[in-house]
């Protein structure tokens, strides 16, 4: 198992090759820890995602030990492995985090979004190793200034489109309604392209994501992050939340929607680095 910290706290690994920025989720609701498992086991939440990634070809692990060509031929993955944990030292009071893993994102190709979807895909799938979880939030910080707009091509100006067939198939009773919180911190450009962000949306020919109203919001309106400020442009003064549905509650549309949105704020002229949380509404009907 690869050495880390226990205690670490949020921050780019040194060393590591020139990458789009740090990508942060924090899944948060209850877990109910599986009977069968032993509670000290060697495999922390870090381990388990280490694994996950290596498993499926996402991690890039080229800043490794070993000689250069060894590393060379290693195949580049999405991300390389920072921290990850169970608990956080600075997440809220009360606001039920159930684990958090933090990675380096790799220089995201031209026809490719933000690895959003597979990075929270596989902090589901390491923590689901350790219980069966009751989902109530997503939060994730985006490395929007990793992006070029100007370098996506005519066929994906918007990628993460490509695959929003994989949610065409959802029951219609999957659908949920969910409040979703876009905040870039000092930086007040979120508010002020709000009203085209929303147009953007409208516009593009998808349905994992609807839209019914919106409003802008402060950092009252939004789940504290487990990280400091100075982390990434803190605190959350300048926001927007969007109410609609999702075409189901999992991290899979989570990540789907938030690769949307990096890339749609990205083409409107933001270069922050933007907190996105995703939660479960209570449904009214």
């Amino acid at each position: 198992m690869p050495e880390h910290s226990v205690t670490a706290q949020p921050g780019v690994a040194p060393a590591a090759r020139r990458a789009a920025g740090v990508m942060f989720a924090a899944l948060y609701g209850e877990l109910v820890p599986h009977a069968w498992r032993d509670p000290d086991s060697d495999l922390d939440a870090y381990s388990l995602f280490y694994h996950r990634s290596i498993a499926m070809g996402w991690l890039d692990d080229r800043s490794a030990g070993g000689g250069f060509e060894d590393r060379m031929l290693r195949a580049p993955g999405l991300w390389g492995m920072n921290d990850a944990g169970w608990n956080h030292p600075r997440a809220a009071p009360g606001a039920e985090l159930i684990s958090w893993f933090q990675v380096e994102a790799s220089p995201v190709a031209d026809d490719r979004p933000l690895p959003v979807q597979p990075f929270l895909r596989c902090a589901w799938d390491a923590t689901a190793r350790a219980g069966t979880l009751d989902l109530s939030a997503v939060q994730v910080l985006l490395p929007v200034q990793g992006l070029d707009p100007a370098s996506r091509p005519p066929y994906a100006p918007v990628p993460a489109m490509r695959t929003k067939e994989w949610f065409a198939e959802c029951a219609p009773e999957a659908r949920t309604p969910v409040e979703v919180n876009i905040n870039s911190g000092r930086d007040p450009s979120i508010p002020a392209v709000a009203k085209q962000v929303i147009e953007h949306l409208a516009r593009l020919d998808q349905d994992v994501f609807g839209c019914g109203s919106h409003d802008v919001a402060g950092w009252d309106a939004v789940l504290p992050p487990p990280f400091d400020d100075r982390f990434w442009n803190g605190p959350p003064l300048h926001g927007v939340v969007l109410r609609g549905e999702l075409a189901e509650w999992s991290c899979d549309a989570a990540g789907w929607l938030a690769e949307v949105v990096a890339d749609s704020v990205a083409q409107l002229g933001v270069r922050s680095p933007l907190l996105l949380t995703v939660t479960r509404a209570l449904s009214t009907g």
